[in-house]
């Protein structure tokens, strides 16, 4: 892509052409490329634009020790802010409007329009007729998580039914639209 898109934080509107409504069709692909900001700080943003469009969110976490210390994370990001979430260890999973998880679980309890790959998890092919968008968020800090999300991009690129977009942060932390 000749053009570069910019936002601020998580914003993703129509305009950046982000739809609008996770059931108009087809898969949303969105890569996070983290290179300003750890993971703690990009992924609460993210999850509050999450639920301000009445979306629920899964978090599919590709290493089980870093579900507490990411939860924590999401309940400290603002003082003035709650984002709702919940772990397996919470319990009532079905109703957690965002639910962080190991990357191995196979259900989807609480019926998520959004999934959140993190910590190295990997998308399954049937993530990409459930969910509306699937997000992977990887740093540029770790060589090998990095890798393997451009080994997905390539994978996934041209690929029917899958719109994929490729962000990563400036300096300022804010979001580049880079493909």
């Amino acid at each position: 892509m000749s053009k570069k898109t910019e936002h601020d934080g998580a914003e993703q509107t129509a305009r950046e052409g982000a739809s609008e409504s996770p059931h108009d069709g087809g898969c949303e692909v969105m890569f996070y490329h983290l290179t300003a900001q750890p993971l703690e700080r990009v992924l609460p943003p993210l999850l509050q634009k999450t639920l301000e469009r009445g979306w629920r969110a899964l978090v599919r976490c590709g290493n089980p020790l870093r579900i507490r210390p990411l939860s924590d994370a999401i309940w400290t990001w603002r003082d003035e802010s709650f984002i709702p979430h919940g772990t397996a260890e919470d319990g009532n999973l079905e109703h957690q409007p965002i639910l962080i998880v190991e990357a191995e679980e196979p259900e989807v309890p609480n019926r998520a329009d959004i999934l959140f790959l993190v910590e190295g998890a990997q998308p399954r092919e049937e993530d990409f007729a459930r969910f509306a968008r699937v997000c992977v968020l990887f740093p540029d800090a770790d060589a090998a998580l990095k890798d393997r999300a451009r080994a997905l991009w390539k994978e996934l690129r041209g690929r029917e039914g899958l719109a994929l977009t490729y962000w990563q942060q400036d300096a300022r932390g804010r979001w580049e639209r880079k493909a």
